[in-house]
């Protein structure tokens, strides 16, 4: 990994720092870009280079004041930085990981090396494996999918075996008493009933009365144990089982629209993330190089003031521009480091990203909006999200058309005994009244269908709009970028000439000063038509629903910015 701006000639330099991003609020000169190739801007270009350093590898402070040592001092950091990586062994097979930034611990994990410094390829590609949203949104739609091969058997034969064991023990007393009495009673009304009645016959009730206990008590104990086997296979369903597995398979292909959702709404923060960090490292580079060049032009005015050429408000005028340019300096530092800080934050390290892909701008006109607008109506996850509901509800349809429809069923059941019993047999069942009303649930599906149909109108129209939107941003930023040249190439050459101007005393540093404010707004103007270019792509690329398309129009760029970091 080097410095891209170290390396690049005057010339190549000249012509692409004009059209350098910057915040809105740059105010930074590029003296060592525009100008000659003297051997004060030699020097003002190490100043620069260390100051960088300084702004993205803040964690070591560098005081060194030449080109060579800050690159020296750069790669030891690189190096170390590389070395924390390696520390971090990959493992085969899952384990459980400890999440960088919120320090959970997490099952069924694996672990990732991520390089320091990225290309926004690689962070892609690196956001898919460690996104919290997108593992969640794996775990629902795998869910889903056990769901259905779950219900995929629901109407296959239930085989099921039934095994008892069992003690008793029975200790009770019986009152004979009421019975004894009603027996009595009997005999003797049989009795009395004989006709013609015999005489001298014993009294039978008594007999058997005696016979008979007032109370017995019961005491039995033992055990039983019994087996059986047993099936009930649902031959027939009426379409239940099929509209309840294509209502989960719909709820699947609604998971997994809303994954797509998420999906491309990450990528988007990541673009909006890399290159805004992009944009923060290179308006912090300005700000170095903008205070650099006060620095000259406060020497150079303390020395007029001591010869008298110029006056004391004059030279208090450059002082005051030395500390506005110190202050504008570090706040650009500590805006580079946030911004990094989020895309850290993004990609879940533990270390500062490095992003290695520069901002750009393509001059050739995008295909025509039909062309996007059909990207749109085809692979939008919205519209996909939207036929999954009308799926359910077709499905839900389907189950309600079956209310009153028979469900048909085999069984058998047999005791496994030396002497066993068993039954088979086949049932069928209706409804014929109460639970769920029919008319109503059918007229509940469908609403919902209708529901769908009109919501993917809705939606396509939404669709289309955004898309048209988003594709008239991209052409606006390009046309803008590109009119902007002209104002950046007027500031810079206004701008050279004040410098000559204040070495030959015709112009004083104030003059110089905000002839660098004039040329540090005209480039940054043409950078936020540049950054607007690039997000305005990014936005319209996921309103088609490809938001990785986003990397073909970025590889096929004619106009691209410097950046500090590449391989």
């Amino acid at each position: 990994m080097k410095f891209a701006l170290s390396t690049l000639s005057t010339a190549v330099m000249t012509i692409t720092l004009m059209s350098i991003a910057a915040s809105p609020s740059a105010s930074a000169n590029d003296n060592t870009i525009d100008s000659q190739n003297t051997g004060s801007q030699n020097e003002v270009a190490a100043v620069n280079v260390t100051n960088v350093t300084q702004i993205i590898d803040a964690d070591n402070q560098l005081n060194t004041q030449n080109a060579s040592n800050v690159v020296n001092a750069n790669n030891t950091n690189i190096a170390t930085t590389n070395s924390e990586i390696d520390q971090v062994k990959h493992k085969k097979g899952l384990t459980t990981l400890i999440d960088p930034i919120t320090h959970k611990s997490i099952d069924n994990s694996y672990p990732v090396e991520v390089s320091s410094l990225l290309s926004l390829e690689q962070a892609q590609n690196i956001l898919l494996q460690v996104s919290p949203k997108i593992a969640a949104n794996q775990a629902a739609i795998a869910a889903s999918e056990y769901e259905t091969d779950a219900l995929k058997t629901i109407d296959n034969p239930l085989v099921f075996a039934r095994v008892s064991a069992s003690t008793y023990n029975l200790d009770a007393d019986v009152d004979l008493s009421t019975l004894k009495n009603g027996i009595v009673n009997d005999i003797n009304t049989s009795v009395d009933n004989i006709i013609p009645p015999i005489p001298d016959l014993p009294n039978f009730g008594e007999l058997v009365g005696e016979r008979i206990p007032d109370n017995y008590e019961l005491k039995r104990s033992g055990s039983t144990t019994g087996a059986g086997l047993g099936v009930v296979w649902p031959i027939y369903t009426a379409g239940r089982t099929t509209a309840l597995t294509g209502a989960s398979n719909a709820r699947t292909q609604e998971a997994v629209a809303d994954s797509l959702l998420d999906k491309n709404e990450l990528y988007n923060t990541l673009i909006e993330r890399y290159f805004k960090a992009q944009l923060a490292i290179i308006a912090a580079y300005l700000r170095e190089d903008a205070y650099g060049t006060v620095q000259q032009v406060d020497h150079m005015a303390q020395r007029l003031f001591e010869e008298g050429f110029i006056s004391r408000v004059d030279r208090l005028e450059a002082q005051s521009a030395l500390a506005d340019a110190k202050s504008e300096s570090v706040n650009a530092n500590n805006d580079a480091r946030l911004a990094m800080m989020a895309l850290q934050r993004l990609l879940r390290t533990e270390y500062r990203i490095k992003p290695s892909t520069p901002l750009f701008v393509s001059s050739s006109p995008l295909q025509d909006v039909n062309y996007f607008q059909d990207l749109a109506l085809t692979n939008h996850p919205g519209l996909q999200k939207v036929a999954a509901k009308r799926a359910q509800a077709q499905q839900l349809h389907a189950l309600s058309d079956t209310g009153y429809k028979p469900t048909v069923m085999l069984y058998g059941y047999g005791q496994i005994e030396k002497d066993p019993s068993w039954v088979a047999g086949i049932s069928a069942s209706w409804k014929l009244w109460g639970g769920l009303d029919k008319t109503a649930t059918l007229a509940s599906s469908n609403a919902k269908i209708r529901q769908a149909d009109l919501t993917e109108i809705e939606v396509s129209d939404n669709l289309l709009l955004l898309v048209e939107k988003n594709w008239h941003d991209v052409n606006n930023a390009q046309s803008r970028y590109q009119a902007l040249q002209s104002n950046v190439e007027l500031a810079a050459e206004v701008l050279r000439l004040r410098r000559l101007g204040l070495q030959e005393g015709l112009n004083t540093p104030i003059d110089v000063v905000q002839a660098q404010t004039q040329s540090l707004k005209a480039r940054t103007e043409q950078a936020q038509a540049a950054n607007t270019y690039v997000q305005s792509l990014a936005a319209l690329m996921q309103s088609c629903g490809t938001p990785l398309a986003f990397n073909a129009y970025l590889n096929a760029a004619d106009i691209r910015l410097p950046t500090l970091y590449e391989k």
